[in-house]
This record gives structure tokens, sequence and C-alpha cells, in this order.
């Protein structure tokens, strides 16, 4: 008597390549990701008495300060823009990145237990981290509109022109930036935890780094021999694009833009193929 052939909805084998990403079974657990995004979004502000407004409180605050210490004291220019207007559209960009690449570098760490216990398609996680905070940017970047139109009616020329259509662009670059890295620093810490001391104080030290706090103009004229530094650091081209774009000013040229497009395409595929081949034996060492 033969026994009837066994049937199996889902069946689980090893990664075939580094850069089988699973794409599919991605899409197969999107409720599940819809799920993780809902949760990262809600656990922000849950038992806070503020809630939602802590996003618009956050920049607010951050503004505020870099006005009066870096603007007021410091007296750093901010290429004729209105300070306020400057140092937001600087911060909601690195905010963005900073938030993608420091939670998705301790994926594993952070989410180990689940990771070890329940399968499903471990890409979902740092997707899901990303999504989390697009939605948050997308909070604050309506702040961003509301100053620009207050300054605008205000008689304030702010300068947009055509370049501000790179925004879907520039936003997509960041996200890539944070995932790749973020993948990369959290397979690498899953064996050699220094990691995480260095993006714990290594991130805030690289937003100095980036032209957050001061124009790329102002950095190629009192320091032009150290200029370089700045242009390598691959977010700079994206906040110098999109401040050109909506102010009219600042720096920007197709060869920084296409660098710092290259570079994020380096760090995404890097990322992914370590990410990749860290998750099968990432239990093992975590």
């Amino acid at each position: 008597m033969t026994e009837p052939e066994e049937h199996w909805d889902l069946e689980i084998t090893p990664t075939s390549s580094l850069f089988d990403l699973k794409l599919r079974d991605v899409w197969q657990y999107r409720d599940l990701l819809l799920l993780f995004v809902r949760r990262d979004f809600v656990s922000f502000y849950k038992q806070t008495i503020l809630g939602p407004l802590w996003f618009f409180v956050q920049p607010i605050i951050t503004i505020i300060f870099y006005s009066f210490v870096f603007g007021n004291l410091a007296g750093i220019p901010t290429d004729g823009v209105p300070k306020p207007l400057f140092y937001l559209a600087g911060t909601i960009l690195w905010n963005y990145f900073s938030d993608c690449l420091v939670k998705t570098s301790t994926v594993f760490r952070d989410h180990g237990g689940i990771m070890s216990k329940v399968y499903f398609p471990r890409l979902i996680m740092p997707l899901s981290i990303i999504a989390s905070n697009l939605i948050r940017f997308g909070v604050q970047i309506t702040l961003f509109f509301a100053l620009l139109l207050f300054y605008s009616l205000k008689g304030t020329p702010v300068g947009l022109n055509a370049y501000a259509l790179l925004l879907p662009v520039l936003i997509a670059l960041i996200a890539a930036q944070g995932l790749g890295l973020g993948m990369l620093i959290s397979a690498v810490t899953t064996k050699y935890r220094d990691f995480a001391f260095v993006v714990g104080f290594g991130v805030p030290l690289l937003m100095y780094a980036t032209t957050v706090i001061y124009p790329l103009s102002q950095a190629e004229a009192k320091f032009h021999q150290y200029s370089w530094i700045i242009k390598l650091n691959p977010i700079t081209g994206i906040i110098e694009t999109f401040r050109y774009g909506f102010f009219g000013k600042g720096s920007f040229s197709y060869e920084l833009l296409g660098y710092c497009t290259a570079v994020t395409f380096i760090l995404l595929i890097v990322g992914i193929v370590t990410f990749n081949k860290v998750e099968k034996t990432f239990v093992d060492t975590v």
C-alpha cells in the first residue's frame, strides 16, 4: 500500500544565490510588512501626551536651536535663505537618513527573537523600517511646505524651480543609502559588536560632515582645501540638490548628483549581498 503524496502550502529552501532577494515571498508577506509598518508608526507616539504632534515638535525645536546657535551665535550664512527654512530642509532629510540607518543597523539584534522562531522573508524587516520612517518624513515635509508657503506669502523670494521635481528621486536615494548601509552594518554587528558603538557616536558626527547646518558654498569658500571631504559624503549632494530645487540657491551639479547615485547603488548592492549571506547563520552568532 503506497502512502498518499503530501502537499505543502509553503516550502522553505536555502537561498541559492546572494542576489536572490525572494521578492516574490516579500510580496506574499505584504500584509506582515504593513503590520510591521503600522506597529513602528504607532509605537512611536503610544503612551505619549502629544501623540503624533511629536512629528512636528522635534523638527521645530531643532530648527529653533540651530537658528540660535549656528545662525546667530556662530554667524554661519545660509546663502540668503531664511534660517528656519534652510535648517528645516537639511534637518528633515538628515533625520530620514539617520533614522533609516540607525534602526536598520540593529535589525538582527532587535528582532533576533522573532526571526529565530518564525519564518518570513527577512528583507521585510528592514523594508518596514524604511517605510515607517517614510511616513514620518511625509508628515514632516508637510511642515516644510507650510513654512515655504508662509515665507512666499510674506514676500520672501524662495526661488522654487524645476529641480524640485527631483524630490522623489532624492527621497529614493536617501532611503536606498539608509537601507544599504544599515543592512551592511547590521550584518557585520552580528559578529563584531564594535560597529554598534561606531554607529552610536559616528552618525551624529557624520551630520557635521554633511551640509545640514551650513551650505556647501560656505565650506568651499572658507575651507576650499577640505571641501572635497564634504563632497565625498553621498548625502551632501542630495541635500544641496533639494535646497537648489526649492530655494534656487546653493550648489548643484550633475556630477555631484551622479556621484551620489553611484555610491547609493554600490551601498545597496553590497548591503543586500552581505545581509543575504548573514541571515542564514545570524541565529548562531547574534
